[in-house]
């Protein structure tokens, strides 16, 4: 449904850090640099951070979360604990389950070094 995800960032070395940590933990490859910007691929995605081209500080987009998938909760929080030794910051609840009978997510939120709210997702598979 997209093409690609690129956030701003205005320590590229502490983002680059950071996403190499969170995305290494769940199957990612080490940031490519192209100029002032990394790109990360795996599994048909694309996320990258990159300083602004217009000059200006890059800033939090209020009420945007950036969501990555997980394909275990311990995968998840393997991730997430590497993205916090790695100079993310935890909020909200604690990693855990949310959700119902209805729909059930593992869910683990934090901040990244420029202050993106970044979540590590494991949905089970739906019961046969």
């Amino acid at each position: 449904m997209f093409s690609h995800i690129m956030l701003g960032a205005n320590d590229l070395d502490a983002s680059v850090k950071f996403y190499n940590a969170l995305l290494g933990a769940v199957g990612g490859k080490p940031g490519v640099q192209d100029r002032h910007r990394y790109f990360w691929r795996h599994a048909g995605s694309t996320f990258s951070v990159t300083t602004p081209i217009n000059g200006e500080p890059a800033t939090v987009s209020n009420g945007f979360t950036l969501g990555f998938s997980a394909d275990s909760v311990e995968q998840a929080t393997k991730a997430y604990e590497a993205a916090l030794a790695a100079g993310g910051t935890a909020i909200e609840d604690a990693p855990g389950w949310r959700g119902d009978e209805r729909m059930k997510l593992y869910l683990a939120y934090l901040r990244d070094p420029s202050g993106n709210k970044v979540c590590l997702m494991h949905r089970p598979p739906k019961p046969q």
